[in-house]
């Protein structure tokens, strides 16, 4: 055979030139990669994973905490690692939060009245807004009657919020160890399990205060009488009302409280402010909205848990949750389950704000 042309040989030499690039830059270390340009919106992915459950690394350090406001809502998660420096400093953290609930339930107790009066005694025929409701109550027993059941509810706060931050404390380290930071997800569990907790153990304070709030002039004599009545009257288990429904409402708050709120702390940061320090119409207004959603997603289990601790307030109420779901859907629609909604929206921007602000003076006064 004649010799090939000379072109004829080129496409070949030119494969083996380029395995042999190929070869020389698999081999060849990769330069440094250059480190990515700063974001102006550091973390907002993270937090739409955290909400969203697809992040697995705890990236929200740097985003503003929320703070330990009560606006009287007893199904409120504590999502939040709570840092402190010594165990010194916990219980100053604390009593902070409990002197805070407490000032803050006082000065919107007569809100919180009108609220489970409504929910209780408000129908489609015997239809009640606010005022009519506060009038009522002035009329049966004066102006000091709208703090009715505020005592208890006081009272409670202590036990809530001692048996709440420390199951919480427990799951956490439960879940990465003492000295860890658990992901939104398990923030999120931990928080379910501890208002889980403390709501068992105090429901039968949330039954009394129910029957103290409703209570007419020279019914009870005070809690001690007020105890020892339902429990004569119908025994141990109607300490226990209204559990279930209020076990289920926390699911719905949970989620919608966190995920409102996170969502809020993503657009703080896309307005490109000061990340560490945002100021306090800030952390109140985003608590405020974040509470109020959760409580709007929940709120009618919360008027049938309502309804069942007031059974014996009510005569011949029906002793089941589905059973006052049904007659309130057959007897008001779906409106029923929303009586009561507006003192309980009208309290969340108060009760937040008078927490806030005494809650900051008692760190200041402890030295925290």
């Amino acid at each position: 055979m004649g010799a090939q042309p000379e072109g004829a040989q080129k496409p070949c030499l030119r494969v083996q030139t380029l395995f042999k690039r190929v070869k020389a830059l698999l081999t060849k270390a990769p330069p440094p990669s250059p480190p990515p340009p700063p974001s102006r919106n550091p973390g907002c992915t993270h937090v739409y994973g955290y909400v969203f459950g697809h992040v697995g690394e705890n990236d929200l350090e740097h985003l503003p905490s929320q703070q330990v406001l009560d606006t009287g809502e007893q199904l409120m998660v504590p999502v939040d690692v709570l840092e402190v420096d010594s165990e010194g400093a916990l219980w100053k953290f604390l009593l902070s939060g409990a002197m805070a609930g407490a000032v803050s339930r006082t000065g919107t107790a007569p809100l919180d009245r009108a609220k489970v009066y409504m929910q209780v005694y408000s129908s489609k025929t015997n239809f009640m807004n606010l005022l009519g409701g506060l009038r009522s109550m002035v009329q049966e027993g004066g102006f000091r009657s709208l703090w009715r059941g505020n005592g208890i509810n006081v009272l409670k706060i202590a036990p809530e919020y001692a048996i709440k931050f420390s199951v919480f404390e427990q799951c956490k380290n439960y879940f990465c160890g003492v000295h860890g930071s658990p992901p939104i997800q398990e923030r999120l569990l931990a928080g379910s399990l501890a208002v889980a907790t403390s709501q068992t153990l105090i429901n039968p304070m949330e039954v009394l205060k129910t029957r103290l709030t409703l209570r007419r002039t020279g019914q009870y004599k005070g809690l001690l009488d007020c105890a020892r009545q339902i429990l004569e009257r119908e025994g141990t288990r109607a300490l226990y009302r209204g559990y279930l429904p209020n076990m289920l409402g926390i699911i719905p708050y949970a989620c919608t409280d966190l995920a409102v709120y996170e969502m809020l702390r993503c657009f703080w940061l896309k307005s490109g402010r000061d990340m560490e320090n945002p100021s306090g119409l800030v952390s109140l207004s985003s608590v405020t909205l974040s509470t109020t959603c959760g409580q709007m997603a929940s709120y009618p289990l919360t008027l049938v848990r309502t309804r069942m601790q007031a059974q014996d307030t009510v005569k011949g109420s029906n002793p089941t949750m589905c059973g006052i779901f049904r007659r309130i859907l057959a007897q008001q629609g779906w409106p029923g389950l929303y009586r009561g909604m507006t003192p309980t929206l009208l309290k969340v921007l108060p009760a937040g704000g008078i927490s806030y602000v005494v809650y900051e003076a008692m760190k200041k006064t402890l030295g925290v």
